[in-house]
C-alpha cells in the first residue's frame, strides 16, 4: 500500500485493475495500430504537400495518433511497473485528453458543411464568434480536468475529493456534449430550408461527406458518452467486485477501439480530398472557387463517390 502521496485509488475506474496477461498484449496491438495510422496520415500529408494541396487536418490526425501512441506506451509501462502511481496518473491524463483533437476536427468539418449549405448564415459573425468562444472554453475545461485528476491522487481530504469529482464530472460531461455537437448542427442545417445553391467544396458528393462525418462523430461520441455515463454512476470501492460496466473490454472499446476505427475511416474515405477548401477561403461563394486538388500518379483525377 502507498504510505504517502500519490495515493492508490480506493474506487474502481473503467478498465479495472492492471493485468499483465491482458493489458500488455491488447495495448500493444492498439499501439501498433496507432503507429500505422500515424504513418498513413503523415504519408497523405506529405503527398498532398508535394501537390500543393494544403490540408492540415492530416497533420492533426497524425498528431492524434502519436499522442495515443504515447498513451499506450504509458499504459504498458504503468502495468509493468504497477507500483509507480505517477505512471498511472500520466496514462490516465493522456487517455482522457487525447481524443479532444478528433472532437475539434469534427466541429471544424461541420462548420464547413454548414457554410456550404447556408453560406450567408455560416459565414455570419454570430456562429463564427460562438465557435471562437468555444476554443478557450475547451482549453480551460481540459486544464480543469487534468488538475482535478492529478489532485485526486494527492489528497485524502473528503471535501477536496468531492470537489475534484465534481470537476471531473463537469469535464467528462462537457467533452461528451462537445463530441455530440456535430449531429444536431448537421440535422438543423439540413432541416432549415435553403434559399440558394450550396457552395460546393472538395471532391465527392455532399451526402457522402455527411455520412463520413456522422459516422466518425457517432463513434467518438459513443466513447465519450460511455465514459461520462459511467463517471456519473455511484462510486464502487475496489474492495468490492468490479462492476460489469467497468470491464476491460468496455475500456478498450470505448477508449481505443472507436478511435482507431475513426482514424482509419478518415484515411480510407480520403477526407483530405472530401473536406478540402481553397486556401484563404473567406465569405459566401469562396468555397466554389477551388483550385485543382492534385492528381494521382498517372495524371488522372482521383475518383471519389
Amino acid at each position: 500500500m502507498s504510505q504517502g502521496p500519490p495515493y492508490l485509488p480506493r474506487v474502481w475506474a473503467l478498465g479495472g485493475a492492471p493485468n499483465k496477461s491482458i493489458d500488455i498484449p491488447v495495448t500493444s496491438i492498439c499501439l501498433a495500430l496507432y503507429i500505422c495510422g500515424a504513418a498513413i496520415h503523415m504519408t497523405i500529408l506529405q503527398l498532398n504537400n508535394r501537390r500543393r494541396h494544403k490540408f492540415l487536418f492530416s497533420g492533426a490526425l497524425f498528431g492524434f495518433c502519436m499522442s495515443r501512441s504515447i498513451t499506450c506506451s504509458l499504459r504498458i509501462s504503468s502495468v509493468v511497473y504497477a507500483h509507480n502511481i505517477r505512471l498511472a496518473i500520466a496514462a490516465q491524463i493522456f487517455t482522457a485528453a487525447g481524443v479532444l483533437i478528433i472532437f475539434v476536427i469534427n466541429l471544424l468539418w461541420t462548420q464547413r458543411l454548414v457554410r456550404s449549405l447556408h453560406p450567408q448564415f455560416g459565414w455570419h459573425r454570430v456562429p463564427s464568434t460562438i465557435l471562437k468562444i468555444l476554443w478557450p472554453l475547451i482549453g480551460l475545461t481540459l486544464a480543469v480536468l487534468i488538475t482535478a485528476t492529478v489532485q485526486s491522487f494527492y489528497t485524502r481530504r473528503p471535501r477536496t475529493l468531492f470537489i475534484d469529482r465534481a470537476l471531473q464530472l463537469y469535464g467528462t460531461t462537457f467533452l461528451a456534449i462537445l463530441s455530440f455537437l456535430p449531429i444536431p448542427i448537421l440535422l438543423l442545417a439540413f432541416t432549415v430550408p435553403r434559399n440558394q445553391t450550396p457552395d460546393t467544396f472538395g471532391r465527392g458528393r455532399l451526402r457522402t461527406k455527411v455520412v463520413v462525418l456522422l459516422t466518425g462523430t457517432v463513434l467518438v461520441c459513443f466513447g465519450a458518452s460511455y465514459r461520462a455515463g459511467t463517471m456519473w454512476l455511484t462510486l464502487v470501492q475496489n474492495t468490492s467486485p468490479l462492476p460489469a460496466y467497468y470491464h476491460k473490454a468496455a475500456f478498450y472499446i470505448v477508449d481505443f477501439g472507436v478511435e482507431i476505427l475513426t482514424v482509419y475511416l478518415y484515411a480510407i474515405t480520403r477526407v483530405d480530398q472530401r473536406f478540402h477548401i481553397p486556401d484563404g477561403a473567406r465569405g459566401p461563394g469562396s468555397y466554389s472557387q477551388s483550385e485543382p486538388l492534385g492528381e494521382d500518379g498517372e495524371g488522372k483525377w482521383l475518383e471519389l463517390s
